[in-house]
């Protein structure tokens, strides 16, 4: 179910709250469909249970899940105004990273080819990387 790099430099917890976002982006984690538990995952992943736990809290924190006391977690349902902010909080991150690359010299070309990328993925392809 998740797929982490144990080379790359970004933190384990980081990579697995990515994978979560983008599987209920995406559709793939459905709402009130429940998360693996921290010990089953940390198990699946051979990733300290500490580490799987900061990843939910983290998720919680950002409105993707919620925890019933005993149950488990489970994905949130996605409301119009949260998407909305979220939306809001994404194009303001994309334009300082756009300002940020365009400052280094990328060409509308390599950045439009990164778009495509990026919904290659999405539709299920895999990047050229």
């Amino acid at each position: 179910m998740f797929e982490l790099d144990v080379r790359s430099r970004k933190p384990i917890y980081e990579q697995l709250t990515d994978k979560v976002k983008e599987m209920i982006l995406h559709g793939i984690l459905q709402t009130d469909e429940q998360l693996p538990s921290v010990r089953t995952l940390s198990q699946q992943l051979t990733v300290n249970p500490n580490t799987i736990q900061k990843a939910y809290r983290e998720l919680e924190r950002e409105g993707y899940i919620y925890s019933l006391q005993g149950k488990g977690s489970f994905v949130a349902p996605m409301k119009k105004e949260q998407n909305a902010i979220k939306k809001a909080e994404v194009r303001d991150e994309l334009l300082r990273l756009m300002a940020e690359a365009v400052y280094l010299g990328f060409t509308a070309a390599e950045i439009s080819s990164l778009y495509q990328q990026v919904e290659k993925q999405r539709e299920g392809g895999k990047s050229d990387d």
